[in-house]
């Protein structure tokens, strides 16, 4: 890129992190941005979707191929399960020399494995792990970078605002750390979802908020526990795909991922009730009640009744005993 001109970009995937980065990009004046989506081959997405990247200043293309012939960096930000198929698919028609920036939530063997297929194709693979949550911070948001070709693109992309550290010069390592961190962030999300959502189901969830406060006092379980449902309401569907990822970097790690296949499956039931339209109309910063509530009444509206001494004696319906004293 010489002095002043743009630098051309090549978004794979625009969804939620494909069209924030997409429209930061742009906003620099310093880039020139397209975006190729499998959405963008059928109604109705399609036309959402251009409307979106036109008022970002995002150009939509027709095919992987043509984004390749424009692009000088590539970055992909689909789903974990369809990374290695872009990159295989960008590899069949990549320009040599063109850097290939793999944001995806996947296992060190799968982004080897990619990086390996980009780079015998003339590309320059390199990792990213994106270390949190993306809205927040946009072009900002911090980025481990693994591989050969790491440090070059953290210099390449730096005066565009990007937030990029090189966790290691070979490829696997910032796809541990992510792997790794993803156990714990997920599991929370998955742990306030199950427990929160039995506690109202029983109506007692006040007493486990205020023990949770004793034993960890500088934490906002009311807070915390919105947020962390929040998250995975509105994405499950991707983070179950990531912790199945996860799960994968646990076998390549010789351990069995007894928890992280618990995480996905829990994960994945609330992307198919999002995708049922139980979660439509909830405000993207309600109580986790309303969450809750939500997940209840869509996996079956019944609750156990607590008999003195603490006895379940099967299924009551929501509205009676002990569920009713507590929904506000």
């Amino acid at each position: 890129m010489t002095t002043g001109e743009p630098l051309a970009f090549g978004l794979v995937g625009y969804g939620e992190v494909g069209g924030i980065l997409g429209a930061a990009l742009a906003k620099t004046g310093r880039a020139r941005v397209a975006a190729w989506d499998l959405l963008l081959a059928s109604e109705p997405t399609a036309g959402p979707m251009r409307a979106h990247a036109g008022a970002a200043g995002v150009t939509t293309v027709g095919s992987m191929a043509e984004l390749t012939a424009r692009s000088a960096v590539i970055v992909s930000a689909v789903t974990a399960s369809q990374a290695w198929a872009v990159a295989d698919e960008a590899a069949r028609t990549i320009r040599a020399g063109t850097w290939f920036v793999d944001l995806n939530s996947c296992s060190p063997g799968t982004k080897a494995r990619a990086a390996a297929r980009i780079d015998a194709a003339g590309g320059r693979y390199v990792e990213s792990a994106v270390m949190t949550s993306v809205p927040p911070y946009g072009i900002r948001v911090p980025m481990l970078l693994g591989g050969p070709h790491a440090a070059g693109l953290k210099d390449l992309l730096a005066p565009l605002g990007f937030s990029m550290e090189v966790a290691a010069p070979t490829i696997g390592v910032a796809s541990a750390i992510k792997m790794c961190r993803s156990v714990i962030i997920k599991g929370l999300e998955s742990l306030v979802v199950e427990s929160f959502g039995t506690a109202r189901a029983y109506g007692v969830e006040q007493p486990v908020l205020d023990s949770l406060k004793e034993t960890f006092p500088t934490l906002d379980w009311e807070t915390l526990g919105s947020y962390l449902a929040s998250r995975t309401a509105l994405h499950g569907k991707r983070r179950a795909e990531e912790m199945r990822e996860v799960a994968v970097t646990v076998r390549e790690a010789g351990l069995d991922p007894w928890m992280s296949t618990a995480i996905a499956e829990r994960q994945a039931l609330m992307g198919a009730l999002k995708a049922q339209g139980a979660f439509a109309g909830v405000a993207k910063d309600a109580n986790w009640r309303e969450y809750a509530d939500r997940v209840l009444a869509a996996t079956g509206d019944a609750a156990p009744a607590v008999q003195p001494g603490g006895a379940a004696s099967g299924p009551t319906p929501h509205g009676e005993g002990i569920a009713a004293t507590s929904r506000r």
